[in-house]
């Protein structure tokens, strides 16, 4: 790493300790806490439980208006075309997520990480929306790579999907309120994605990096785990992972209904910032519940009936459950015959 670089980290290590540190020591012994060990699984039920209610009761009181929705013509096509990108889309986040190996001079095949990627993404419906991470945490570490390194290749990714959802969320927010008197606005939006471009810097990710690594205790990786370059193709690929998601989002719209060119940037926006709740909010599998209830709420009800939304979030979710369990079948499939022959071979 360049001797500036070092020192500017070095800077932002002593702030983070100077001023973060004792905030995160006191929340993780809230956290580490008996009393919470034992509620942390009954807040997970209860968000999930929260947003599946606020779903359900919203599809009750326009009963009559979901189930008077139809297809367009030609819908069935468009639903087909959502669930190939759908698809295409999960293909793609496991080339996104190869390349964030790649940052760690992993010697690990596109192949090989597009497959555990899809066979494990199906995982994070699992309740605790974490075991996708441990799947490949531990593949990573089977392929040769230290605990660090296959910890950090792993949760970088969220991390970068976070940040791609933001710039989406702020570019197409800002496209869909373009005024002529409207400069103060675009002067924040512009603002918020500079701290969001900054915010996935280097400087930035590795004090807290190396922060983490200290409040854990862990002394034998303390410094010697770090990112060494802007993940700019990383980032790059994420946020076209998240415009594939949308475009097929889209698509299942287009089935529904027609929509005119101008609400796509309104559509993109609830889309991302749905998505990326679904992504952070912790105990929803896979955001099932929490992007539902964010999508029916931001929606413009004016440009879109409450059938028609209903629809859409229902018919999206089974789309992308549909898409991600045919590309861990297929996966695991190729798997399969692949260890056949292997044993064919041997015998």
């Amino acid at each position: 790493m360049p001797r500036k670089d070092y020192h500017i980290i070095f800077v932002i290590e002593k702030f983070l300790f100077a001023y973060v540190k004792y905030p995160i020591v006191e929340l993780n012994k809230i956290i580490d806490n008996e009393y919470m060990k034992k509620i942390k699984p009954l807040i997970r039920w209860v968000i999930l439980g929260g947003t599946l209610f606020f779903f359900l009761t919203a599809l009750k009181d326009h009963w009559e208006e979901f189930k008077n929705v139809r297809l367009e013509s030609g819908g069935w096509l468009m639903l087909a075309i959502a669930l190939t990108i759908t698809l295409m889309a999960h293909v793609w986040s496991g080339l996104v997520w190869s390349w964030i190996l790649a940052t760690f001079k992993l010697n690990i095949g596109k192949k090989w990480a597009i497959a555990v990627y899809l066979k494990t993404n199906i995982a994070k419906y699992i309740p605790g929306n974490v075991w996708h991470y441990y799947g490949r945490i531990t593949a990573v570490k089977t392929a040769g790579a230290s605990v660090g390194i296959a910890s950090l290749s792993v949760l970088l990714e969220p991390l970068l999907m976070a940040a791609a959802a933001a710039i989406i969320i702020l570019v197409s927010g800002g496209l869909d309120s373009i005024e002529i008197d409207n400069i103060s606005n675009w002067k924040l939006q512009i603002f918020c994605l500079g701290v969001v471009l900054v915010g996935v810097h280097p400087c930035i990710l590795n004090p807290l990096l190396r922060l983490v690594t200290r409040l854990k205790g862990n002394k034998d990786n303390d410094g010697k785990i770090y990112i060494k370059q802007y993940p700019l193709l990383p980032l790059l690929g994420e946020i076209g992972f998240v415009g594939l998601r949308g475009i097929g989002f889209l698509f299942v719209l287009l089935a529904l209904m027609k929509f005119s060119p101008t609400q796509i940037p309104h559509l993109f926006a609830v889309f991302s910032f749905a998505w990326l709740l679904g992504l952070i909010v912790p105990g929803a599998p896979g955001g099932m519940g929490v992007f539902e209830a964010t999508a029916i709420a931001l929606v413009d009800k004016h440009q879109f009936s409450y059938g028609i939304i209903l629809s859409l979030v229902a018919s999206y979710r089974a789309i992308s459950i549909l898409a991600e369990a045919i590309a861990a079948g297929a996966v695991s499939t190729d798997f399969l015959q692949k260890f056949r022959k292997e044993e064919r071979s041997k015998g």
